[in-house]
């Protein structure tokens, strides 16, 4: 934000040395990057950062100046005079868009006088770095660098049909901006139109075709409050920044919008004659109140370890703007924000408020400050535990970016069928889409796994070997009835094959939740082989997908070796996660294992098995691993398979004996013929 030093004058006395002026107001926030000196001002460029809008103009600075060097704050009172019919007498303004502009007031100045601005205009303005247009275009750059609202003039006998409709474009509406370039307008933006044609893109640029000139002799001041996200959205699509658009992203101070309106009018007939046209046109909504803070003046002493007297913190936040009353208890005070403070909403930030106007200099170096180490929620414990049980099984984290082609958010997508985001920037420099051929890089990911396939391939081409990779991130899904909703996911990419795959996904989920049974059940996705694939299911719930990378898939992405993925529900691990980290004693006493070949239907899954073989094993049954799988129609008949198998068995209170164990293993065997069909070999 660049500054007059006179100009700020005229609102607070400024100290006599202009390096003790810099020094403080970078001590409290607003830090000073240079000092230019323009004719006989000094032009002062301070940093502001964008939570601070209220410091994008003068009269903002001036308000931190009154209360660092306690000096009066002046602002003007402008009352211009009126006459004539009323303005809504003869005009009409409509919002048909009230998501994108919140607010509409006019007012209409008859007669005036378009020519070259007094000289204290054009010098204030040049201070600045602005040209000077005329008197009616420099009265509302003034203002805005005065108090920060941005507000335009239209060229009255050029608008048709004697209304103003604030909505959005007509498809294929374009409109000639006053920088004379064309720009065709979308579903989104804030266009301000006459009864014929778009006028102006509302909080962004005006349009040719209104813009004031010599000829004109009637003018409209607009003064607006609109979205901010809309406007940013519409300044970065059309590539169109302007003065007016980086504060409107910002937010402006609602409250003012008439005074603005006012202050803009009254300069306007200082300069260039004329009449206002009595009354306002005022259409739209107004600012909601406030929520007072309460606030505890000991909480300064707390976190800054010094105590700053009471009637010194009232002082201070009634100096910025604040409501300060009793909070009915003698330890607190209820404090409402100024309309143009958006940034405080709780009581921290009414600490900083007070410590960084009385100086953070007074607190001293070896100050015993209270602190409380900040506890991780069970979300972050979980994510923990997570990567140290991937790192365990040999793999590698992978950080991949957001934003992926259309060729790869086709390929995999198991979470929704909605189509992917769109983003209004395209990722470049990323990918080497001469080699890969993947067009745009635009949509946001609904999958981790495409933008891992990726890096496999890279390591892949670079000759690197054990290529185990996994990622804990977000994906973005659509959601048509309401905001895009934005899952943490687990993605596995590795060289393992299926089954070792599944293993080590049951080795983690051992970690998280040792009593949790994963199932596997059948799934058809384009990216998997159907024959080694599986959607992972904890009760009725869906964990994942798992699976070895298809032929056709591993070719489409230009990888040579074997691969299997697996996409995890983050969220759904959290829940199956006991937060309390729980022992369990190792058996001192030995194992017996047992090997066991059944001969199965093919229809039987290994998972509904070992499923069986866990209850029936009931409390002595330690573990149940899977072997292989061998087929021989000659000797079992048609459509059945052996699977090898064994079984460890193991007590925590005694030595199994023989006959225990094998009235376990009778009791497996019978409880897999009665479910299976299953006959031992």
């Amino acid at each position: 934000m660049l500054v007059s030093h006179k100009w700020l004058s005229q609102y607070v006395a400024l100290p006599g040395q202009l390096d003790r002026l810099v020094e403080r107001l970078t001590m409290s926030g607003l830090n000073h990057e240079a000092t230019v000196t323009v004719g006989d001002d000094r032009r002062i460029d301070l940093e502001v950062t964008s939570n601070r809008p209220d410091c994008l103009a003068h009269i903002g600075v001036a308000r931190e100046i009154s209360v660092l060097f306690d000096q009066p704050l002046t602002i003007p009172d402008p009352q211009p005079a009126t006459g004539g019919n009323p303005v809504d007498n003869e005009f009409a303004v409509s919002i048909e868009c009230p998501q994108l502009c919140y607010r509409f007031t006019a007012r209409l100045i008859r007669g005036v006088r378009v020519g070259p601005s007094p000289d204290w205009l054009v010098e204030r303005l040049a201070t600045v770095g602005i040209d000077s247009i005329n008197n009616i275009v420099d009265a509302t750059n003034f203002v805005m660098f005065e108090c920060g609202q941005p507000l335009h003039a239209f060229d009255y006998d050029r608008l048709a049909g004697s209304r103003i409709v604030v909505r959005e474009p007509l498809p294929g509406e374009s409109l000639l901006a006053i920088n004379h370039a064309n720009y065709s307008l979308e579903p989104g933006m804030c266009v301000i139109a006459d009864g014929e044609r778009a006028i102006s893109l509302g909080g962004v640029m005006g349009g040719a075709g209104t813009e004031v000139s010599d000829a004109t002799k009637n003018i409209l001041v607009e003064a607006a409050w609109f979205d901010p996200m809309s406007i940013r959205s519409t300044a970065r699509k059309l590539n169109l920044h302007s003065a007016a658009s980086f504060r409107f992203e910002r937010t402006i101070d609602a409250e003012q919008i008439d005074w603005a309106s006012r202050r803009c009018c009254e300069l306007i007939l200082q300069t260039a004659g004329g009449e206002l046209t009595s009354g306002v046109i005022d259409v739209g909504r107004k600012r909601e109140l406030r929520q007072a803070i309460s606030f505890r003046p000991q909480r300064i002493e707390q976190v800054l370890g010094i105590a700053i007297p009471e009637a010194r913190i009232k002082k201070i936040l009634g100096g910025l703007g604040f409501s300060v009353q009793d909070g009915g208890d003698p330890a607190r005070l209820s404090v409402t924000p100024p309309p143009w403070r958006n940034d405080v909403t709780r009581e921290i930030d009414l600490v900083e408020e007070a410590g960084r106007v009385h100086g953070y200099e007074h607190v001293p170096d070896d100050i015993d400050v209270p602190l409380v180490a900040s506890v991780r929620g069970h979300r972050d414990r979980v994510i923990e535990r997570i990567r140290a049980a991937m790192t365990a099984l040999g793999m590698d984290e992978a950080i991949t970016a957001s934003i992926v082609p259309e060729k790869w958010s086709s390929a995999f997508s198991p979470w929704t069928t909605a189509a992917p985001l769109e983003a209004s920037q395209p990722m470049l420099g990323v990918l080497d889409r001469a080699s890969q051929n993947v067009g745009a890089v635009n949509l946001l990911r609904r999958s981790l796994i495409p933008s891992m396939l990726e890096v496999l391939r890279i390591n892949e081409s670079r000759q690197n070997d054990q290529i185990n990779l996994f990622e804990i991130a977000r994906v973005y899904l659509a959601d048509s009835n309401k905001l895009p909703v934005e899952p943490m996911k687990l993605g596995i990419v590795c060289e393992f094959e299926y089954v070792r795959l599944k293993g080590a996904v049951e080795s983690m989920l051992q970690v998280l939740a040792p009593a949790t049974i994963l199932g596997a059940h059948s799934c058809d996705l384009p990216l998997l082989d159907i024959t080694r694939s599986a959607e992972l299911r904890v009760a009725d719930e869906t964990l994942g997908w798992l699976g070895e990378v298809s032929e056709f898939a591993r070719n489409a992405f230009s990888i040579r070796c074997a691969a299997a993925i697996a996409e995890l529900d983050v969220s759904l691990l959290v829940k199956l996660t006991d937060a309390v980290t729980r022992h369990a004693d190792i058996s001192p006493f030995p194992a017996i294992t047992r090997d066991f070949n059944l001969v199965v239907d093919d229809s039987v899954r290994w998972d509904d098995l070992a499923a069986t073989i866990r209850r029936a094993g009931g409390a002595l049954l330690e573990s149940v691993d899977y072997k292989e799988t061998f087929r021989d129609e000659k000797r079992d008949g048609p459509n059945r398979k052996r699977i090898l198998l064994t079984v460890v068995l193991r007590s925590g209170d005694e030595t199994l004996t023989r006959e225990q164990a094998d009235a376990t293993c009778k009791s497996i065997l019978d409880q897999c013929s009665r479910e299976h069909r299953a006959s031992l070999l």
